[in-house]
């Protein structure tokens, strides 16, 4: 069996985007991934401004008349300001450009106005609360990198820089379905032998939340001729395939044969609990991830395994997942695969505990908790101990 490690780098070594590029509008961004580096054209702010309301002058002038000047100017945010008049100050506002010769804004509670002259705060600093051009964003440098995913805070940041329209990669199409004669949509009466199928739900889930676009194909029986069939449509409507089931070594597991007839399978099971019967190929030169049939094994191995290859078609440059330290609030001997936990962070005591049932079966662990806790292969934990945590959400 490939450790988690190994199959994460196979299935993410040499990969390209496998979608073209489009340009949409920065209203129309969010989740989207850019394409093209973005270089600013301009510089954020355009011209040193004042960070504060206050008063804008010359700290030498100020000094050399203990710090009382006259008013020659006032400067509003947008407005356009003046050289300031030798041995003067400006009233100035928040984002007002500061003129030419003054390089000190005083706040205005610390200062006193009277009869059109200013005594101004003896304290304050030369160069105090003056936003120089260019602070956040200098001209020529590349503000966002391609293969960004686009967040509100991006498009702010984008449109800080006059971008109307950005690149960005197609959202990659991810045909699914699930397998097994056992499995029966909601809404449907529930007969003896079956079971209401979760598993596309999640699969559909997982896809849209990393902004891609599923292709539901429903589920397929276990029958060889409808499971080749299925694949075969899966690969000509998605740039990749993914589905549950059918990939274990039951009489009735009929995927895993069907995709090396199809194409290849390059790697199958993997030393991850829950879920060591996965496998990894393609249908006719098109990816293909098949996923446990267990919910709790779908729902791990999607985001350890599945999410990052998503997310390397789709074009981002950082798929890696977060990993972060916590003490564990709970003891656990080891095993011999790697295992993922469902956990949750307590909220006051930054610890971490995990649900009780940590059974592939059991989805509601999932939905109790918001981390995996990943204990390595052969490694007993005891409370207090620092542990492997990793979001659920770390990369959305």
């Amino acid at each position: 069996m490939l450790t988690v490690a190994a199959a994460i780098s196979q299935l993410t070594q040499a990969i390209e985007p496998r979608v073209s590029t489009e340009t949409v509008e920065i209203a129309y961004s969010l989740g989207r991934v850019l394409a093209t580096d973005i270089v600013a054209t301009v510089s954020v702010p355009p011209a040193d401004n004042s960070a504060m309301d206050g008063y804008a002058f010359c700290y030498s002038e100020a000094a050399a008349h203990a710090f009382d000047l006259p008013l020659s100017q006032r400067i509003a945010a947008g407005s356009l300001s003046k050289p300031l008049l030798k041995n003067t100050l400006a009233r100035i506002f928040t984002g007002g450009e500061i003129p030419l010769g003054a390089d000190t804004v005083a706040m205005q509670e610390n200062c006193s106005e009277s009869d059109s002259r200013v005594a101004i705060d003896v304290t304050v600093e030369s160069g105090a609360n003056i936003r120089p051009r260019g602070q956040d964003i200098a001209k020529g440098h590349t503000v966002i990198a391609a293969g960004a995913p686009i967040r509100a805070q991006e498009m702010g940041l984008l449109s800080s820089i006059g971008v109307v329209t950005v690149p960005v990669y197609q959202r990659l199409r991810v045909a699914l379905f699930s397998s097994g004669d056992e499995l029966i949509e909601p809404g449907r009466p529930l007969l003896a032998g079956q079971i209401y199928n979760s598993n596309r739900a999640t699969m559909i889930g997982l896809v849209r939340a990393l902004g891609m676009q599923p292709v539901d194909l429903g589920s397929v029986p276990d029958c060889p001729q409808a499971t080749r069939d299925i694949l075969v449509k899966a690969a000509v409507q998605g740039d990749v395939v993914l589905c549950s089931g059918g990939v274990s070594v039951g009489e009735e597991d009929h995927v895993k044969a069907a995709v090396a007839a199809l194409g290849a399978i390059d790697f199958w099971r993997v030393a991850i609990k829950p879920g060591k019967p996965l496998a990894f190929g393609n249908v006719r030169g098109v990816p293909f991830i098949g996923l446990p049939g267990n919910p709790s094994s779908v729902f791990v191995t999607s985001y350890i395994l599945a999410r990052p290859f998503l997310q390397a078609c789709q074009g981002h440059a950082d798929w890696q997942p977060r990993v972060y330290k916590a003490r564990a609030a709970f003891k656990r001997a080891g095993e011999t695969r790697e295992v993922y936990l469902r956990a949750r962070l307590n909220s006051l005591s930054g610890a971490v505990e995990i649900f009780s049932n940590q059974s592939s079966g059991v989805l509601s662990s999932a939905c109790w908790g918001d981390v995996f806790v990943r204990q390595k292969s052969g490694e007993s934990i005891k409370v207090d101990d620092l542990v492997d945590v990793l979001p659920y959400s770390a990369q959305y």
